[in-house]
């Protein structure tokens, strides 16, 4: 798992080295507006364009992926905002896994106002890494004026379709999960009541904290029980607690994505 570790910082490092020409070519960014919700939030989202064979990296984007890095700053009346990635796809990559996309995907993002009725900048800046036979890191900028009101966007509207179905949604019954200490970290044992969600499921763990690489799970799926088990160590080497409500655990099937917040001690 350390090798794995070490194989991830390796690959961000050869991404660092391969970025002497821009990404120009390979990537481009886009704000798309929205709709205002009937909570009263307004709908928006980043399209990101790829040169056709090229991918890009989700949230949480596995050993050989890179972790995307999306700052808001610039942007104005704009009190909270909330990233909601599509569902991603898995790809193996000389035995390591990396999830992420190819080709083109929209992020939905909402974005609560401060002042209500008045315009809104979605300014920022987007690092992300993206990848073909090598590794690109891309630093785009963003920057749009949000009227408030607006039509639903057919591409915001087939993003947001596109995402995990939640607990219940998806027949969750029951999630728990389990800590032991290890050298240098913790393993992490997961076990989901979930009905199968189709093919090979992969299981994506997070820790709820950016500074703690997750492994990449042991998975083994029992009838309408899926356990995965990793293996988590923080980045600077130091000692962490976790905290359950903060885990995170998402199962990507060929039928659906499953995405659930939190679990218990059982």
């Amino acid at each position: 798992m350390l090798k794995n570790l070490c194989l991830s910082i390796a690959l961000a490092c050869i991404a660092q080295s391969a970025s002497a020409g821009p990404a120009d070519d390979v990537v481009s960014v886009e704000v798309l507006s929205g709709w205002q919700t009937e909570s009263g939030s307004q709908m928006a989202g980043l399209r990101i364009k790829l040169a056709p064979g090229w991918k890009t990296y989700w949230r949480a984007p596995g050993d050989a992926g890179i972790p995307p890095i999306i700052s808001f700053l610039g942007s104005d009346n704009i009190a909270n905002t909330r990233v909601q990635w599509p569902v991603p796809e898995v790809f193996y990559e000389q035995g390591m896994r990396s999830i992420g996309y190819y080709d083109e995907v929209v992020v939905p993002i909402e974005l609560m106002p401060k002042t209500a009725g008045t315009p809104m900048t979605l300014s920022g800046e987007m690092q992300i890494g993206v990848c073909e036979e090598i590794c690109v890191p891309a630093h785009l900028a963003f920057s749009a004026v949000i009227q408030p009101g607006g039509n639903r966007s057919p591409a915001i509207v087939a993003a947001l379709i596109d995402r995990p179905l939640t607990e219940k949604e998806a027949g969750v019954t029951q999630a728990i999960c389990s800590f032991a200490p290890a050298p240098n970290g913790v393993v992490v044992s997961t076990t989901l009541a979930l009905p199968h969600t189709g093919g090979t499921e992969a299981v994506v763990i997070e820790a709820g904290d950016p500074h703690i690489w997750v492994s990449e799970p042991d998975v083994v799926r029992t009838g309408n029980q899926i356990t995965a088990t990793s293996r988590m160590v923080h980045s600077n080497g130091i000692s962490f607690s976790l905290n359950r409500a903060n885990i995170r655990i998402t199962v990507l099937g060929a039928n659906h994505a499953v995405d659930v917040r939190g679990c218990s001690a059982g």
